[in-house]
């Protein structure tokens, strides 16, 4: 039996959910990377880095090159960006709506 679309999207946003992986998208969408730029760029251990990449690439979000002894990670497509641009104007929306409260909570005195 096929999957529902709304189980499929699901895991695909699962699949986004940790800050290792949102990085190294971000930096993707500047161009193809070698590990040794992203791990500088990430500052984690190779272990873990080479864990998320591999998350990624079975996903299919990005593909890898080797030449030589360097892998080249590069982002599968251009939608990915326009996933991460939307999520950024999402929250900013959200963080301005927070900020907002934030004021109002300071400058609104204390009823009696």
């Amino acid at each position: 039996m096929p999957v529902p679309l709304y189980e499929a999207k699901a895991e695909f946003f699962r699949m986004l959910g940790h800050p290792v992986r949102i990085r190294v998208l971000e930096l993707l969408q500047d161009g193809p990377r070698p590990v040794r730029e992203l791990l500088a760029d990430i500052e984690v251990e190779p272990s873990s880095l080479s864990q998320q990449l591999a998350v990624l690439r079975r996903s299919g979000i990005v593909t890898a090159t080797r030449s030589g002894s360097t892998v080249v990670y590069e982002l599968a497509g251009g939608d990915v960006a326009d996933l991460l641009a939307a999520a950024r104007r999402i929250l900013s929306v959200l963080l301005a709506g927070q900020q907002r409260l934030l004021e109002e909570l300071r400058t609104t005195e204390p009823a009696a």
